[in-house]
């Protein structure tokens, strides 16, 4: 049931856009307790993906990604 600080980076992240199943949210919720450096990861990564969401960030399309590549070529 323990699992490795890595593991339990890997499942906050996967919490944070809800991928991570339950057994893993149980496994994650039992590692922070013991573990104090894990904890402060988790909250500090759950106040950003917050700021993040508030903030209104959107990602590029695809096109658009090609379009601004195709614009920066022609400056070069």
């Amino acid at each position: 049931m323990k699992i490795s600080c890595e593991e339990a980076s890997e499942i906050c992240n996967k919490s944070q856009y809800k991928e991570a199943s339950f057994w893993q949210i149980v496994k994650l919720k039992l590692h922070i307790f013991m573990c104090k450096t894990c904890a402060k990861f988790t909250k500090q990564n759950t106040a950003l993906t917050s700021l993040c969401d508030r903030a209104g960030l959107s990602v590029l399309s695809e096109s658009e990604k090609e379009t601004m590549k195709k614009d920066l070529e022609k400056h070069l």
